[in-house]
């Protein structure tokens, strides 16, 4: 539907100047209609779909592109929380994943997520994850917002990623930390799959 309202303005005055120009030099005859409005109107519909098609474009890049901020932020503001959990799954004598690839990449949810289901948790991470937590879920939900910019779906996703985030925070066991782990890491990848 956005496309066809982006698109329509430029059909339409594509057409109308395609058939006034062919009205033009179909009739050869002459006259005042001919001589002094026809050129004009043509002039009208070749700025109209030059300037209504160019100004939809350019304004439909400038949005999808602070979409795409507004979903870098929203992402960047759980990184502490993926560090912490990335470090707690991290394998012997592996490196933990960069702060671009916790930030950008979705697959690493994805790998946590098979991490989380083979490995425990021990007390000092679960400890040190549960305060991550605690610190990050102001952040997430005053982000609420940033979320309801992008659309009603994105907003579901992140109220559950807050959520998920809170859980962890208030986790008060091993089996808790687990399950609010979890929540996190799906409600997280099901937010990376929406599209802008």
């Amino acid at each position: 539907m956005r496309r066809l309202l982006v698109f329509a303005p430029l059909l339409i005055f594509g057409l109308a100047g395609i058939y006034l120009l062919s009205s033009f030099l179909r009739d050869a005859a002459e006259g005042a209609f001919q001589d002094n409005l026809l050129p004009e109107l043509i002039g009208f519909c070749l700025e109209g779909f030059f300037l209504v098609g160019l100004f939809s474009l350019i304004q439909r890049r400038l949005e999808r592109d602070r979409k795409q901020e507004l979903r870098q932020s929203l992402r960047g503001a759980l990184r502490d929380v993926l560090s912490h959990l990335d470090v707690a799954l991290l394998e012997q004598n592996a490196e933990p994943a960069s702060s671009q690839a916790l930030e950008h990449d979705p697959q690493v949810v994805a790998t946590l997520f098979k991490k989380l289901n083979t490995v425990e948790l021990d007390l000092h991470n679960m400890a040190r994850l549960k305060s991550c937590a605690d610190h990050s879920y102001g952040v997430t939900r005053d982000l609420i917002p940033v979320a309801a910019q992008l659309s009603p779906e994105h907003m579901r996703w992140w109220l559950a990623i807050t959520e998920s985030v809170r859980h962890l925070s208030e986790a008060a066991d091993r089996a808790s930390v687990q399950f609010a782990a979890h929540k996190f890491l799906i409600n997280l990848g099901e937010f990376d799959q929406l599209q802008l």
